[in-house]
């Protein structure tokens, strides 16, 4: 299977999803839309979509989001694709399907429980989740749930962590299972400021890093989520 991995900026990149393509055989390409060169690769399999500290709406300071958009709204929308967003891959998804993004009462950074609403526990596509499970978070907006899709996951410090549309096809997560020991360290470097800035859910690098045992639970998720998702493309491509 072809997997277009669109990134936002150097320091999030694909992480455990890395891992698990490289582990099931399939073909990985990373396309960092930030490059002067960046690109929107075509007939890929699946897309996911990773995080970053900018907006959906900052499209003034990064040029490259409004051919996002659009090329996300074509894919979403495809009947053919498979689809995952992650944090502000999850809320530009979103978005190309016709809900708002606005900011959260307030930002949550730090291991936090996910919680399945009835209807996602229900889901085929979330057949591997536990109804409840801790797991990384770090976003200061949030998104509602698209016209069609199913809210499917919730937070005590925000109502919409997940949406599942067409069947399981796209999904969008707002909370981390990629995020592996490294890949945490390296956003925490990055996100220095927004820690030091204080809040009721923001937690400290060193409380989030410590949690090892915690990053393993959450790749085994990550693995089983995109297995199902995976299964799903011989119906939808043929391959």
């Amino acid at each position: 299977m072809r997997i277009v991995c669109l990134t936002h900026v150097p320091f999030e990149g694909p992480a455990a999803i890395a891992e698990w393509a490289v582990s099931r055989g399939h073909d990985l390409e990373v396309a960092p839309l930030y490059l002067a060169d960046r690109r929107h690769p075509a007939e890929p399999d699946f897309v996911i979509v990773m995080g970053g500290p900018m907006s959906i709406h900052d499209e003034a300071d990064h040029i490259w989001l409004a051919q996002e958009k659009a090329y996300l709204r074509s894919v979403a929308t495809d009947d053919h694709t498979l689809v995952l967003g992650v944090c502000l891959g999850a809320q530009l998804l979103a978005d190309a399907l016709g809900a708002a993004v606005t900011s959260a009462e307030s930002p949550e950074i730090g291991w936090y429980p996910v919680d399945l609403t009835e209807e996602g526990r229900a889901l085929g596509v979330f057949q591997s989740l536990p109804g409840s499970f801790p797991a990384l978070h770090w976003h200061g907006d949030r998104f509602a749930i698209p016209p069609g899709a199913v809210h499917a996951a919730r937070s005590e410090a925000c109502e919409t962590q997940a949406f599942v549309y067409d069947g399981g096809r796209v999904v969008g997560l707002q909370f981390h299972l990629e995020a592996t020991r490294e890949s945490w360290s390296v956003l925490c470097e990055h996100g220095e400021g927004e820690l030091a800035a204080g809040g009721p859910w923001i937690s400290s690098a060193a409380g989030m890093l410590g949690e090892t045992a915690l990053f393993e639970d959450d790749r085994e998720l990550l693995f089983g989520l995109l297995d199902t998702m995976a299964s799903r493309s011989i119906g939808y491509r043929g391959d």
